[in-house]
């Protein structure tokens, strides 16, 4: 028998050492290092092992001049869900490696249940260490969606056992839910421990390579909103999506944090229902309220998030403060900008802000960094400030800089171009992105400005 070897690891970057040490002197944390065995068994190879080797032996590799590698382009997995194919670039690539990461409760097995539900034409296999087959037979009855799908289901958390019954069903797209509850036999650690999740991982990496099938694993997260685990994790593997939203409210957003297949700043929008998650197709519309009549620090700015362009609302709210310092609050909005930007208006152009409560929020639920929403920031805040109402026909985009200059923005003819699609009647940019830019060709009125004192004339008088 193999004497037992151990190591410590890192808790919160997965740093391996040979003793105990007081700080990680990769990420630099305090006491995050624990003592896992790591000894793996000697002969054991996956059952998956044995259709792509030959004699429990593969071939070495050989580098190749890079003109010389033929290049194939293949084709992607195409769902009915429109929302989650932009996520990943345009469809699900044969042999990748997926992990989405969201809060409890959220719906991250809802969304991936959903996913095998949707394309019959797809042999899916859907593997859970944390339902029954009841429970998730339940689940897809609400869904309404198990009659025509071609899905099998397995509850394992050992990955010996998963790759035998792989083997078997030979399926086309597998979900993992979650990767905290597997375990592999080659290490003796305890499931959801920094060994255990790096050496299942890198087995599903590898049987995702070497066999084209894409993977989709669910990871938990921390309480700070980090996906649990080492960070190697999410290195590890092609995409990272993130599953964002209040589970009080309806709408969920789904984030790419990382996507090695294709851009990484797209999101998708659904709506959490009874019978499970509906996409929303046109954004702008759940993001901006109706009302009768325009109302004080209300504005609506041209954002783009990957490159989807909409229309979100601006809230704010500027009061007298009943206190000796003065509060700064933002939701959905960098809170750091947010004073930047009042310090800007207090030093520039002479607005006392330094004594009133300053309330920001994003409509909808939306976490914002496109730099575009400044210049709807700043009229949100005086006409919260003065009580003037902005017309709701109008819609905003540009960056405000620290001397008071509107900057230029990118893609700015998708941002005009939503704005028409809406209705709206006018959009305020700045002056610098009107370089070749033919203001003939669309039915609104795009009216440039260089400095933040021309856009108070214009509003404010």
């Amino acid at each position: 028998m193999a004497k037992t070897k151990s190591a410590y690891f890192c808790q919160n970057c997965g740093y391996e050492a040979p003793k105990w040490m007081g700080q990680c002197p990769s990420c630099k944390q305090w006491n995050s290092f624990v003592e896992e065995v790591v000894e793996k068994s000697s002969s054991k190879v996956p059952e998956w092992r044995s259709t792509t080797t030959t004699g429990n032996t593969k071939r070495a590799n050989k580098a190749a001049i890079i003109h010389e590698i033929v290049y194939q382009d293949e084709s992607r997995i195409l769902t009915p869900d429109q929302e989650f194919n932009r996520v990943l670039g345009g469809g699900i690539v044969p042999g990748s490696l997926v992990l989405i990461g969201g809060e409890p409760g959220i719906g991250k097995s809802t969304l991936m249940l959903q996913l095998a539900l949707s394309i019959p034409q797809v042999k899916t296999l859907y593997i859970s260490g944390e339902e029954s087959e009841q429970q998730i037979k339940m689940r897809a009855e609400r869904l309404s969606q198990s009659s025509k799908a071609n899905c099998y289901i397995l509850t394992e958390t050992s990955t010996q056992n998963i790759f035998k019954q792989i083997e078997t069903v030979q399926p086309n797209v597998i979900v993992i839910d979650s990767i905290q509850t597997l375990h592999s036999a080659q290490i003796e650690s305890a499931p959801g421990s920094v060994s255990q999740v790096r050496e299942c991982t890198a087995e599903l990496l590898r049987f995702a390579k070497e066999t084209s099938t894409p993977v989709f694993i669910v990871g938990h997260i921390t309480k700070d909103g980090s996906i649990a685990g080492p960070k190697v994790l999410e290195h590890m593997v092609d995409t990272v999506l993130q599953f964002e939203g209040d589970r009080h409210h309806v709408y969920r957003i789904l984030r790419a944090v990382k996507n090695r297949f294709g851009s990484a700043s797209e999101l998708g929008i659904y709506e959490m229902q009874g019978s499970g998650l509906r996409e929303v197709s046109n954004p702008s519309e759940i993001m901006i309220s109706q009302r009768d009549e325009p109302v004080s620090g209300v504005s609506i700015a041209a954002m783009l998030e990957g490159m989807r362009p909409m229309m979100i609302e601006v809230q704010a709210l500027v009061s007298n403060s009943a206190f000796g310092t003065a509060q700064r609050s933002s939701t959905g909005y960098d809170t750091k900008r947010l004073n930047m930007l009042l310090a800007v208006l207090e030093k520039r152009f002479g607005f006392r802000l330094s004594a009133q409560d300053v309330f920001l929020n994003i409509a909808g639920g939306l976490r914002v960094e496109d730099p575009a929403i400044d210049l709807a920031v700043i009229v949100a805040i005086i006409s919260s400030q003065q009580d003037i109402p902005i017309k709701t026909s109008l819609t905003f985009a540009g960056e405000v800089g620290l001397s008071g200059e509107i900057r230029a923005v990118n893609r700015i003819e998708q941002r005009i171009q939503e704005a028409e699609k809406l209705g709206f009647d006018g959009i305020f940019i700045s002056k610098f992105n009107t370089k070749g830019l033919d203001a003939k060709k669309y039915n609104i009125a795009i009216r440039p400005v260089a400095k933040l004192e021309d856009l108070f004339s214009a509003l404010f008088g």
